[in-house]
């Protein structure tokens, strides 16, 4: 079970992210689903068509205040993708992604509903 303030914040942060790097040759494109996955788990998938991420970055952009290119005129704090991998773990749960470059980005992440054993 999560807290309601703490999943708007997850939402948030990756729909946002999903509009600041979008793709300036198109229309941003974002969708979320989810599916269980097991007896009481969620998947989650939090999808855009923005500018996608190398491979080599995957685990850095978790990591506090570290963005892509510093020297890009992006507004934030550098926080937002530590903040949700905090938010994920605190409830016990994982969060990673799949990104191809210059096509987009899927941010995954697992939760447990009420039902599910802890």
């Amino acid at each position: 079970m999560a807290e309601q303030t703490l999943l708007v914040s997850l939402f948030q942060n990756l729909l946002g992210n999903g509009l600041k790097y979008r793709a300036r040759d198109r229309k941003p494109v974002l969708s979320v689903s989810a599916e269980m996955v097991s007896a009481g788990c969620w998947r989650f998938a939090v999808a855009d068509n923005g500018i996608g991420i190398e491979p080599e970055y995957h685990d850095k952009i978790f990591e506090i205040f570290q963005r892509l290119n510093p020297a890009s005129n992006t507004e934030g704090t550098g926080i937002g993708l530590t903040l949700c991998r905090r938010i994920v773990q605190r409830f016990g749960d994982t969060i990673w992604l799949k990104s191809e470059p210059g096509t987009g980005t899927t941010f995954f992440f697992t939760l447990r509903d009420g039902t599910a054993p802890t």
